[in-house]
C-alpha cells in the first residue's frame, strides 16, 4: 500500500450527517472540485471508505509526489 491517493470531492455535503462532513473536512477537501493528495494508509482508506458517495480516488504511484493539500 505505498504510494498516495488523490482524493477529489464530487458531491456536496450538504443534507448529509455531520460525521459525513467532518470526515471530508478531515480529508482537507474544501469543496465540490477540491483535491488532496494523502498518503495510502488504512487510516485514509477508512476515512475514504466511509464517504465514498462524495468522492473519487485516484492511486498515485509510489515517489510521484509528495502528499500535499491543494
Amino acid at each position: 500500500m505505498a504510494g498516495s491517493l488523490k482524493v477529489t470531492q464530487t458531491k456536496s455535503t450538504i443534507s448529509h450527517i455531520h460525521r459525513n462532513r467532518m470526515t471530508i473536512r478531515a480529508l482537507g477537501l474544501h469543496g465540490i472540485g477540491s483535491s488532496s493528495i494523502l498518503p495510502d494508509n488504512p487510516a485514509v482508506r477508512g476515512m475514504v471508505r466511509q464517504v465514498r458517495f462524495l468522492v473519487t480516488v485516484e492511486e498515485l504511484p509510489e515517489g510521484a509526489s509528495t502528499p500535499e493539500k491543494n
